[in-house]
């Protein structure tokens, strides 16, 4: 008894209070975050040469029509240990491919409602310009009967990390936040919303053996040994 009034009396300890600061730093960076993420990312086809100061635009890839078989020459060529050179188009189109929906119900089945998720990823995009390599995802949120939608896009380089090319982003904004300023969210960001489809097996064994992954114009190319 005697120990808790003292305690009372001298008040939170130095650990106390730096624990205090700390959790209400992290609470606001948090809070900050979540407010420049619901700022509005304005969908273009080109950035605005007088852009305001601080402005995040957004444009998505070349989503053009590719037949099946010239996205399975492509996938044959590299896993046969060949160079190729890809566009954002064909690379966009090979995303697809991977996305198809099953076969619909048959006629008089009654399909499973829909479970509305919390946070919900829709197809990869891929843009290519300027030497750089943007991957994007429009996200859908649902917290707390808040509903809406966000833009996650990272754009980047390769560079080899050991022996196997892994994506080196130099920006990533969820909605209007910088991302990359706040190293403990940036991997978890790329992993949760926009590298979450699984690599088959065949591209992922051929990627290993890449002895160089550049950008070309607006082509990527892979460079086998």
């Amino acid at each position: 008894m005697i120990y808790k009034q003292k305690k009372a009396q001298k008040g939170p300890s130095w650990l106390e209070v730096g624990f205090g600061a700390a959790f209400s730093v992290v609470l606001g960076v948090l809070l900050g975050a979540a407010y420049l993420a619901t700022k509005t990312v304005q969908t273009v086809k080109e950035i605005p040469k007088d852009a305001p100061s601080g402005a995040v635009y957004y444009i998505e890839g070349k989503t053009e029509f590719y037949k099946d078989a010239v996205i399975t020459e492509k996938r044959r060529d590299l896993t046969d240990g060949q160079t190729i050179t890809v566009s954002e188009g064909e690379l966009n189109a090979f995303i697809g491919s991977l996305s198809k929906p099953s076969a619909p119900a048959k006629s008089g089945d009654k399909a499973a409602p829909a479970e509305q998720k919390t946070l919900d990823t829709g197809m990869l995009n891929v843009r290519i310009n300027g030497g750089k390599i943007q991957f994007s995802d429009t996200v859908t949120y649902n917290v707390l009967g808040v509903n809406g939608s966000l833009i996650i896009q990272a754009t980047g380089v390769f560079s080899k990390h050991g022996s196997v090319f892994q994506f080196d982003p130099e920006s990533i904004y969820a909605g209007g936040c910088p991302v990359q300023r706040l190293p403990f969210l940036k991997d978890w960001v790329l992993k949760k919303f926009l590298f979450v489809q699984a690599v088959p097996d065949d591209i992922a064994a051929a990627w290993s053996k890449l002895a160089d992954v550049s950008i070309d114009g607006s082509t990527l190319r892979l460079r086998m040994p």
